[in-house]
């Protein structure tokens, strides 16, 4: 298979986003976020009265994919700081179904750098139109923002050092200690709510990403970090000393991963939902899944031999984009 960075027609244009336009659209999303409650009230009335985002892309010719930079292997950046990955790839190739269904000759992609705190507020005020990382899609999101098909079903694990004192597969052994998660992430609210429920005197560090997250606990600044399963191999077989650091089997919660779409476009919708089914009945899919948890990867070459879950065959096998975890089992 190709490289990530040269899927698709040979006229993708690829944009990337300057540093100070990076930091303007942090600053848009940031103020987004302060009015983020105000969205539900008015965000589905505003969407389903105003144009579809296929008229946007009619009209200008482009596509903004908002991604994560270091959600290995979903979206994160090569040698070149170019955006690839899992979901990177597969939203490229939704970007040339609709360019085939719009019928536009050429269809230029353009990338703009998310977190879990500006992706929802960036999809919202029209800075992307599509989120392409690893969103747990979950019920409470489904107020503020609409999702692709399920790709990806994650489980919630604790990760720790080895020599850390404690074990990732009980989260009491924690108690008293510090957990990083990222700020605004469904982990962070998981972790948070188990703290609370069991009394355990954990205290939540929050962290722009999963990078700072694994930093925290290799520094011994938190004694473990929660995070999705498939981000905490990426994210541990990318770091410093891999074997300094021990993953829990144990799944907290059941987390299925899908594309960010914006709320209520039901014409954007249909079209993205049948791009990534046929990209799933294809087999395009398992074959870009082989290629980024099975093989050696960008750009430390690095493989993680993660074959696919029970759960993520039996997601493609009947394609759905329910939020409920309960779904998945």
């Amino acid at each position: 298979m190709a490289d990530a960075g040269q899927t698709g027609a040979a006229d993708r244009d690829y944009k990337y986003a300057p540093i100070a336009r990076r930091q303007g659209n942090q600053m848009k999303a940031f103020a987004a976020i302060s009015v983020a409650a105000a969205m539900l009230g008015s965000a589905a009335t505003a969407h389903a009265e105003g144009p579809s985002r296929l008229d946007k892309i009619r009209e200008t010719g482009v596509i903004t994919i908002g991604h994560p930079e270091t959600s290995v292997p979903f979206a994160y950046l090569d040698g070149n700081q170019k955006p690839i990955g899992y979901t990177v790839e597969i939203c490229q190739e939704v970007a040339q179904h609709i360019k085939a269904a719009l019928k536009l000759p050429k269809l230029e992609v353009r990338y703009n750098p998310t977190t879990s705190a500006t992706r929802i507020p960036l999809l919202a005020n029209g800075t992307i139109d599509l989120e392409c990382g690893n969103t747990t899609n979950n019920l409470d999101r489904h107020k503020l923002v609409s999702f692709a098909p399920t790709t990806f079903v994650a489980q919630v694990v604790l990760v720790a050092r080895k020599d850390g004192g404690v074990d990732p597969n009980n989260l009491e052994s924690f108690r008293g200690k510090t957990i990083a998660a990222q700020a605004g992430g469904q982990t962070f609210r998981l972790i948070s709510g188990l703290n609370a429920k069991g009394n355990l005197g954990i205290t939540m560090a929050p962290t722009k990403d999963t990078a700072e997250t694994i930093l925290m606990v290799e520094s011994g600044r938190a004694a473990g970090s929660a995070n999705d399963d498939g981000i905490a191999y990426g994210a541990v077989a990318s770091s410093k000393n891999p074997d300094a650091f021990v993953i829990g089997k144990k799944g907290l919660e059941m987390a299925p991963y899908g594309i960010m779409e914006p709320k209520d476009d039901p014409a954007f919708k249909k079209v993205v939902d049948e791009a990534v089914i046929d990209l799933i009945k294809t087999g395009k899919v398992a074959a870009i899944y082989d290629k980024y948890f099975n093989s050696p990867i960008p750009p430390k070459q690095i493989n993680l031999k993660y074959p696919m879950s029970d759960a993520l065959k039996r997601a493609l096998a009947n394609p759905t984009d329910s939020g409920d975890p309960k779904v998945y089992e």
